[in-house]
Order: C-alpha cells, then sequence, then structure tokens
C-alpha cells in the first residue's frame, strides 16, 4: 500500500492527468479499505480506520492529500450525506410512541449530560488541567459537554444487531434513547451559528427559517416527490438519482431563502438555512412517505461511502499534536463520557421505571462518544468557536471510546455484577426477592419473557383463560409486570442464572416448565444449565427448553429435557405449509385459515 499512495501523484487517465480530486477521494477510498480489513480483523470500529487512514494519508503521514480545498469538498459532501440519512432514518412515530423510560430519559439526558461535561471542563480549567485549550475558547466547556452528551448510533446499533439483542429491553430502551438524541443534534445543529451572538431575533430568524423550509419540504414531497417516485417505480435505478436530487433541491432553496425573498419582497429576512440542517430536513419530510422504505433502501447503498469519506476527511484534519495537551484531554473526555452514564443515564432509567440491572447494562453499552460528537466539532472549527487542537481531541476521544465499546458491550452483564453491591448501598434497589411460593401450584411455568412467551401467553390467554391463572412467568423485566399480571397470570422477578431464587420462586411445584429464551439472549446460564438445575430441582416436571443449534439439542435432552424446539424449525413448517398452499392454488383460503386460527390482523400481546 505505501509504494502505491508513493506513485499515486503520477496517476493519468487516457485522456489525461487525473484530476486531484478524483486522485485525492480514491486515496482516501484505497486506504479506508485496506485499514479497515485489517482493524476488521482485529475487532476494532471501522469508524476507527476512516479516521487512521485519515490520518496516514493527510498531512501527518504520507501526505499524499494536502489540498485543503479537497479536504474540505470531500468532508461536505459526506456531511450532507450524512445527514440527509439521518433525516431518512428518524421515525418520529416512534418517538412519540415510546413508554416513560424512554421518553423521559431522552428528554432529559442530553441537556443533564450538557451541564453536567461543561461544568467538569469548567472545573477542570480552573484546576489548570487543559493547558491552553480549554482556555483557548469561552464555548470550549459547552461544546465538550455536547460531545459526551451523545452515544454512537452506528456502533451501538451495530452490536446490538449483531448479538441479535434489538428486541430486548436494553435494546429497545439504548435504540429509543439514540432517536432523541438524533433529534437534540437537530436542535444544537440549529444553535450553533448563533453562539457568537446569542441574541434573540438571529436565533428566532433562524427557526423562522427552519420553518419555512420545512413547510415548502413537506409541501413539495406530498406534490412534487411522490409523484414523482410513482412514476419512476419500475425504473429503480433511477431511485437513488432521484432521492440525491431530492436533498440537493431542499440543500439549494434553504441556502438561498434570503435570495429569494430579496428578489420577490425586496427584503432581506436573514433566514438562510445551513447544507447539513437543509439535508436533513430532505430527509425528515419524506422519512413518513409510503415511498421512504424504498428510499432508505436506494441511498443505503451508498451511505457507506459518503461515511466513509466523511471520517477520513476528518482524520485528514487532525493537526500534529503539539503537546501532551490534546491526548490527556481526550482522556478526561473519554473518562467523563463514561462517569457522565452513571451519574445521569443510569439514575433516569432506573427513576423511570427500567430495573437495575437493565438500566445498568443500557448505561453501560451506551457509553461513547458520538460521531455526531465528532459533527458538531467539525461544524464548530468552521464556524470558529473551537480551536483545531480541540477538535483533534474530540476526534481522539471517539477514537478511544470506539476501541473500548465492544468490550464493554460483552462485559456489560458482568460489570453490573460486581456493581449490585455498591447500587444496592446507593439505594438503587434491585426488585425485591420473591416470597416462598413453594406452597403454590403452578400448571404451567414461563421462564423469560420474550416474542415467543408473549405470542404463547397471547394465544393461551385466548384458548384456555383457566390455564392462565395457574401459570407462573418469571423475569426481569419488571417493566412488563403490570402487563403479563392483567392477563390473569401471576409473575414474578427472578434472574434465570440465580439458582438461589429459583428454588424459592414456586418451580418445585410446577407441572410443566417451559424455558422460553435462546441462548444468545440467556445472560449467566445456558438452556442446558438450566435444564440440568430444573431437572435436580423438579424431577417429575415436563420441561420444554429451547435450542439455537443442532449440536446442542442433544446436549439439552441429556441434562433432563422432555421436548427441544428450535424456533427456525417451527418457523419452516408454517413456511412448508405456505409453499404447498402456494403450489397447489390455495394460497388464499390458507392465508385466511392462518390468520383467523392466529387472530390476525387485531391481535394484541404484551410485546409488539
Amino acid at each position: 500500500m505505501p509504494v502505491l499512495l508513493l506513485f499515486s501523484g503520477q496517476a493519468s487517465a487516457a485522456g489525461g492527468e487525473m484530476p486531484s480530486l478524483v486522485q485525492d477521494i480514491g486515496i482516501s477510498l484505497l486506504t479506508a479499505g485496506l485499514i479497515a480489513l485489517i482493524f476488521t480483523r482485529l475487532r476494532i470500529p471501522s469508524i476507527a480506520a476512516f479516521l487512521v487512514a485519515g490520518v496516514l494519508v493527510g498531512p501527518l503521514g504520507l501526505q499524499q492529500v494536502t489540498n485543503p480545498e479537497n479536504i474540505d469538498t470531500i468532508a461536505q459532501l459526506g456531511f450532507i450525506l450524512l445527514l440527509f440519512l439521518i433525516g431518512l432514518e428518524i421515525d418520529f412515530k416512534k418517538v412519540f410512541g415510546s413508554g416513560k423510560a424512554v421518553t423521559i430519559s431522552g428528554l432529559l439526558q442530553y441537556p443533564l449530560t450538557i451541564a453536567f461535561g461543561a461544568l467538569a471542563f469548567k472545573g477542570l480549567l480552573w484546576l489548570g488541567f487543559g493547558g491552553d485549550l480549554l482556555a483557548s475558547s469561552p464555548f470550549a466547556p459547552l461544546y465538550l459537554g455536547v460531545v459526551i452528551a451523545g452515544s454512537s448510533t452506528l456502533l451501538v446499533v451495530k452490536l446490538f444487531q449483531e448479538h441479535f439483542e434489538l428486541d430486548t429491553e436494553p435494546g429497545r430502551l439504548a435504540l429509543g434513547m439514540l432517536i432523541f438524541q438524533d433529534i437534540w443534534v437537530i436542535i444544537v445543529i440549529l444553535i450553533q451559528p448563533n453562539l457568537q451572538n446569542p441574541e434573540l431575533a438571529p436565533i428566532a430568524l433562524s427557526f423562522a427559517g427552519i420553518i419555512c423550509l420545512s413547510l415548502f419540504a413537506i409541501m413539495l414531497a406530498h406534490m412534487v416527490f411522490e409523484p414523482c417516485f410513482e412514476w419512476i417505480a419500475k425504473t429503480p435505478e433511477l431511485m437513488l438519482t432521484v432521492a440525491l436530487a431530492w436533498c440537493f433541491t431542499v440543500v439549494f432553496f434553504g441556502q438561498n431563502i434570503d435570495s429569494v425573498a430579496t428578489l420577490i419582497f425586496g427584503v432581506n429576512p436573514h433566514m438562510n438555512v445551513g447544507s447539513g440542517m437543509a439535508a436533513l430536513i430532505a430527509g425528515a419530510c419524506i422519512a413518513s412517505l409510503p415511498s421512504a422504505t424504498e428510499v432508505i433502501t436506494k441511498v443505503s447503498i451508498v451511505k457507506d461511502f459518503f461515511i466513509t469519506l466523511f471520517f477520513v476527511a476528518l482524520g485528514i484534519s487532525i493537526p500534529a499534536p503539539e503537546s501532551w495537551n490534546v491526548l490527556l484531554l481526550a482522556l478526561a473526555l473519554a473518562a467523563l463520557a463514561l462517569i457522565a452514564r452513571q451519574l445521569i443515564f443510569f439514575p433516569l432509567f432506573y427513576w423511570t421505571g427500567v430495573d437495575q440491572r437493565n438500566a445498568q447494562v443500557s448505561a453501560i453499552r451506551l457509553a461513547q462518544i458520538s460521531e455526531f460528537g465528532l459533527v458538531i466539532g467539525f461544524l464548530g472549527l468552521q464556524y470558529g468557536h473551537i480551536s483545531p487542537e480541540l477538535n483533534a481531541a474530540i476526534i481522539f476521544a471517539f477514537v478511544i471510546t470506539a476501541l473500548v465499546t465492544p468490550l464493554q458491550y460483552e462485559r456489560a452483564y458482568d460489570i453490573h455484577a460486581k456493581l449490585v453491591p455498591v447500587l444496592t448501598r446507593l439505594g438503587f434497589k434491585p426488585p425485591g426477592k420473591p416470597t416462598d411460593a413453594e406452597s403454590q401450584h403452578y400448571q404451567l411455568a414461563m421462564l423469560g419473557f420474550h416474542r415467543h412467551a408473549s405470542s404463547l401467553l397471547s394465544d393461551l390467554t385466548h384458548k384456555d383463560p383457566e390455564l392462565v391463572k395457574k401459570t407462573l412467568v418469571v423475569d426481569f423485566n419488571v417493566a412488563l409486570h403490570p402487563q403479563i399480571s392483567a392477563s390473569g397470570a401471576t409473575v414474578r422477578y427472578g434472574d434465570l442464572s440465580n439458582s438461589e431464587t429459583l428454588h424459592h420462586i414456586g418451580l418445585r411445584r410446577a407441572e410443566i416448565i417451559v424455558c422460553t429464551i435462546p441462548d444468545d439472549l440467556l445472560r449467566g446460564i445456558s438452556n442446558r444449565s438450566l435444564v440440568a438445575l430444573l431437572r435436580e430441582m423438579n424431577p417429575s416436571a415436563i420441561i420444554i427448553a429451547n435450542g439455537i443449534s443442532f449440536e446442542e439439542i442433544q446436549k439439552v435432552y441429556d441434562a433432563g429435557a422432555d421436548y427441544v424446539y428450535m424456533a427456525r424449525l417451527e418457523s419452516a413448517l408454517a413456511l412448508e405449509a405456505a409453499v404447498s398452499s402456494a403450489i397447489s392454488g390455495d394460497l388464499t383460503s390458507f392465508r385466511e385459515r392462518a390468520h383467523a386460527e392466529r387472530r390476525l390482523p387485531g391481535r394484541t400481546e404484551v410485546i409488539l
């Protein structure tokens, strides 16, 4: 790779010398791709690879990309498309339909963390920490507070998806918080240009420009954009082009509101909207349209391309550290981001109804600096609010937290287990231990309550309500307990990995015990170990367990299970019946029967 880069300046095409911008983009992508391959092998987040690639090809490294205009062009292009994608993925219906824990925490977490961060850095400045970096701008503590307030959507969602935990309580809580943080980022980007002149009139005019552009974009989306997409529905190769054309239509209009107003009314209202905010509005205005899914699918094709360009450009713009203060401040940023999750995120989650374990696990897994913190730092540098060295500290802090995020994610439950005594002494009580219920008799016990158990309980409520009254549900997610109780079942808090809890919760007198959680979602225990424990505890019970691999099924049987089911095989049986009906030309009647048996539409469950 170094050899290719050294000779890249001689690159030419058949028509002559390669344009410098094309060459710089090519060098950036080549280097980013090679380093990303290595980082993926080492299980290091790809964003860190892009930043390192930027450092390598920029002025600090091999000096292959040094043209300031090209660097700025690459960064601006990536920035506009990145915010367009953010707008496309903001689902306001999900935001307004969130539960109390997500809504209250989402509204309070961001401003509280900003206040905590700003005060913490002012304290460090007062103590003489950070040298001239913190004193270089009156906005430095505020910017650093904003930076630690957000968590990384790209890293967190990717890890939850890889571990199939997006539908768990920590997954849903983390996703809801990330959506609210994205909305707060919109507000920050809106206010940023007026920080140096925080008068009411300019800020009000900025809001007015946003409102005007939003109204224009909404009207144009329904009157023009949606019909255009219907015209090209049969030519999907044009959808990406039209989507990008829509984005830049809104961006160009937002940047020329003043010119249009001056031309029509003869008055300059000073209501222009920045390209980033305009791109975000362009995405948000079509996010709820019927064609939004298709747009997101097509634009996602180029998503990684623009994300790569943006973060490589950030890496190129990192100046050489003039002192150790840059790295020390980066470490302080990373440390305060971790501390803020314990002092603000965790208490908010807990006080809004999330149990101790899920609140702590969610807080730990959100303990990194957001890529949008880099966007805000990038804009702050352009506005002259912060110095290049301070922006470099923000980037280094992001890299530090990104590198430790995978380990934090995987060890979150172990970390919580070690913190339980401390949290309990501080007043964050785990749900009360269940009373000794050995005298109670249950015909059915469901261990864990996720989607399988939710559907099973719904069916039983409809077909055999008397059985539901003799059913015990054991789960640690206390937020679901009221809804489970409303069905008529008995619900108890319990950690399935805690044998003492299981001994005293009433399982000794259960006739049928169903382990509903697969091994990839269980923590601290497996179905095989759980079955062995249950068989020792209740030798006469019928035990139904969950399997996720063919090799594991026999081991679970050997541990004492009477039946082991695999969700994929049960789904395959249903699909086989549907395919057979389709082949025989009877799919319509099959669908009607299946929907009637499963009570679709209109089916209600605890977990939707």
